[in-house]
């Protein structure tokens, strides 16, 4: 299995490269140097959108629909107990060997009393859920973060974020490790529907006021990005701040800054947008 997820992983970057210096060519004028691939990205980010439309969409509102509301919230948190064994070993090669200790033992505690993860016992007792990922390593370990990409499906990223997904699929996510590929892409599209109809609500409110959605987008998953990778202490020319500027579209619907920029791998990692937290 192994062997087959890093095939899997090795095709893909091979096929995001060609895509990506394809991009290249279909540029008009200066490129924005945050987006240098920005026509191919657009391009990409339409293909994502009309999927989505005719496809993601109606699924995660049915799911939204027929899933009572602590179902919904225990799917989240079983897959979140499964990101937390992803989160561990990159905490461990940042050597954040305390709060290593900590998600071991809120992965435990939440496995163990919290039945598979279904519920969330360790948030209650002073071990919430932390965010990490090989990308963020690779950025630890001074790893440029390369052009934003926008990549097929799985949507905003960056080439070093991209290479940091690939070897978390590989080496440390047991959905991967442990799975036959059927059975990992069966349980990536239910996670990814969890996770699109946490989204629900927020994905309403942008397409209704932003004026260039796939802008504010990029803009908010690279500012958040960066901010994870400081965990949430960036350099001073990073104004936290900017992180908020949209934060009124969102006070009507109750929907706090935090939860509609955060990014639970696939956040990280499968999601088109950049992260969310279920229903209350």
């Amino acid at each position: 299995m192994i062997k087959t997820t890093r095939k899997i992983s090795s095709y893909c970057v091979l096929l995001i490269t060609f895509l990506v210096n394809s991009g290249c060519t279909t540029l008009d004028g200066p490129p924005n140097p945050d987006d240098p691939y920005e026509s191919f990205n657009r391009s990409m980010f339409a293909f994502n959108e009309g999927a989505d439309k005719y496809a993601f969409k109606p699924v995660a509102q049915g799911y939204d629909y027929i899933m009572p509301s602590f179902a919904s919230k225990g799917v989240s948190n079983f897959f979140n107990n499964i990101d937390d064994i992803v989160v561990f070993f990159n905490q461990l090669l940042q050597f954040k060997l305390t709060e290593a200790v900590a998600t071991s033992a809120r992965f435990v505690f939440n496995t163990t009393f919290g039945v598979f993860g279904l519920i969330d016992f360790a948030s209650d007792m002073d071990l919430p859920k932390q965010n990490e990922d090989f990308g963020q390593t690779l950025a630890v370990w001074g790893v440029g973060s390369g052009p934003y990409v926008v990549l097929p499906l799985i949507g905003p990223m960056t080439i070093r974020d991209t290479a940091g997904l690939a070897v978390d699929w590989t080496y440390f996510d047991p959905i991967f490790k442990r799975q036959t590929l059927q059975q990992s892409l069966i349980t990536l599209t239910i996670k990814y529907v969890d996770v699109r109809a946490g989204l629900l609500k927020a994905t309403k409110i942008i397409d209704e006021t932003a004026p260039d959605k796939y802008s504010f987008i990029r803009d908010a998953w690279l500012q958040r990005r960066e901010f994870l990778i400081y965990d949430g202490n960036p350099p001073d020319d990073f104004d936290e701040d900017e992180l908020f500027d949209d934060e009124g579209l969102f006070e009507d619907e109750g929907i706090i800054k935090d939860d509609l920029l955060r990014q639970n791998k696939m956040q990280n990692q499968l999601e088109i947008m950049t992260g969310s937290d279920k229903k209350p």
